[in-house]
């Protein structure tokens, strides 16, 4: 005979699987043509090469999909920040929505001694 308890639900990783494949075939949400632009034009005047503003801009895109944010918001606040942090600024945004697994990283170069540089061949 079974008997009846309340034990709390907890969610297995079967479950979660399942949850990421119902959603894997959901259509994308369309993003205007005037956001599009706007988003691969400072992309572009950013990093100076076509290709990798429009993967900046559709990683931009997913992320701010996923986050429940206006681009353009961002693009405003990626605006106002200095040309050196946008890098580690952009790692940080798209690490929130990431993986603990997969962050991205950004590289920084401690200031070299002078007299140190001079000695060194490149």
């Amino acid at each position: 005979m079974s008997t009846l308890q309340n034990l709390p639900t907890t969610k297995s990783d079967q479950d979660k699987t399942t949850n990421y494949f119902n959603n894997l075939y959901r259509p994308a949400q369309a993003i205007s043509s005037g956001k599009y632009d706007s988003i691969i034009s400072y992309f572009q005047t950013q990093t100076g090469s076509v290709d990798s503003a429009k993967l900046m801009t559709q990683a931009v895109i997913d992320t701010a999909e996923a986050q429940q944010v206006d681009p353009l918001q961002l693009l405003d606040q990626f605006k106002n920040s200095q040309d050196d942090e946008l890098s580690v600024i952009l790692a940080l945004y798209m690490n929130s929505s990431r993986v603990n697994t997969s962050f991205l990283g950004f590289k920084q170069s401690p200031p070299l001694n002078k007299f140190i540089e001079r000695s060194i061949i490149f």
